[in-house]
């Protein structure tokens, strides 16, 4: 019996399956703001048992993207309004994913060409981010020196995910997620590469893990800890991320501060395409193992290793990235056992208008 097509009871939610729409940046926002054809290409691929949106920056400051709409003014919520509205008339269930990306932007696109902020002033290199490389030209650029964060600017930070959150639940969305993975800002203080502070978000890994735990107690006040959840992509090298002293320990003490505070869920997205780092054996277990509440995997599924992952009780929940762009039915896709499209990848990012992004159809077996 398929475990992937079973409902989940999601803190008191019933989820009519177990596969989730992951997160996925698309910058197609030119002013920022969701439009007609966002709430369309979310509404599309309602059927998935969650939808999860792209990353939604907390703050001019937290935009490391061109075109990624945000989710801190009033214009932005009542943009996703729309969006939570069409899915959920589509009898979908939608979580904000909020964003900072800290270091990993451009002077260019920052309010008043200030520096970008981060644990503190360790640069970013080989890589790049979207930003202006001339006055009017997008394209990809160095990450700017950042600066370091002071203590008191990251409650202020704190207080800007919160305020993104209370947007959130305003504007019809089931939940949140907080994204901690992938290299932006609640990794750069997690890494004692990356994070050399000597205040109290520093130095011991209670203490690179203070900011964070901060923001979720925060959250969890805010809108209830049922509806909020966090992405980490433990042992993730995306955007100049490194190895660093008591990785392995710093996740695992994360799982054991998490196991108490009963959120919707953890989400760990493992990259097995994005330059990731060998998983030590038995992480997984031993993850599971600490963190007792409902988690979530992402990287590089399908239907039958999801399934297979399922079987282990390691996780609850599978996200699937990329298929979600090209089958916006592929949750019936799966379960049929009908072709899964392929996507184009040129359509990806930045494209105006529906191609590569509301125009795949859905598979209709009496036409095949």
């Amino acid at each position: 019996m398929s475990k992937l097509f079973s409902s989940y009871n999601l803190s008191g939610t019933l989820l009519p399956n177990r596969v989730v729409m992951a997160p996925m940046t698309r910058t197609r926002a030119i002013d920022l703001v969701p439009d007609e054809l966002t709430a369309l290409y979310y509404a599309q691929r309602a059927s998935a048992g969650l939808i999860i949106t792209e990353g939604l920056p907390v703050s001019d400051e937290g935009r490391g993207y061109l075109y990624t709409p945000g989710l801190h003014t009033d214009e932005q919520a009542a943009g996703w309004k729309k969006v939570t509205d069409a899915v959920h008339a589509e009898g979908g269930l939608i979580f904000a994913q909020l964003w900072h990306v800290g270091r990993m932007s451009h002077v260019s696109i920052q309010p008043g060409n200030a520096s970008p902020v981060s644990a503190s002033e360790v640069p970013a290199v080989d890589t790049s981010v979207f930003a202006w490389v001339e006055p009017g030209v997008g394209g990809p650029v160095l990450p700017s020196k950042p600066r370091s964060l002071s203590t008191e600017e990251v409650k202020r930070v704190t207080d800007d995910f919160v305020k993104s959150a209370r947007r959130a639940i305003e504007a019809g969305f089931d939940g949140i997620e907080l994204m901690a993975a992938n290299a932006f800002l609640f990794d750069q203080f997690l890494s004692s590469n990356i994070n050399t502070r000597q205040d109290a978000y520093g130095g011991s890994i209670a203490n690179r893990m203070r900011f964070l735990l901060e923001t979720i107690d925060a959250l969890c006040a805010e809108i209830g800890s049922e509806k909020v959840a966090v992405r980490f992509s433990p042992f993730g090298r995306l955007y100049d991320f490194r190895p660093f002293a008591e990785e392995a320990e710093t996740w695992l003490s994360i799982a054991t501060a998490l196991n108490d505070r009963k959120l919707a869920y953890v989400h760990l997205n493992y990259q097995p395409n994005m330059s990731t780092a060998p998983i030590p054996e038995g992480f997984a277990e031993n993850f599971r193992q600490l963190y007792r509440g409902t988690l979530m995997a992402a990287g590089g599924f399908n239907k039958d290793n999801a399934e297979a992952e399922l079987k282990k009780d390691n996780v609850d929940l599978i996200a699937f990235g990329m298929p979600f762009i090209s089958n916006p039915d592929l949750v019936a896709r799966m379960q049929h056992g009908w072709p899964i499209a392929e996507s184009d990848r040129s359509t990806y990012y930045g494209v105006i208008g529906a191609k590569g992004y509301t125009d795949y159809p859905v598979y209709d077996p009496a036409t095949s």
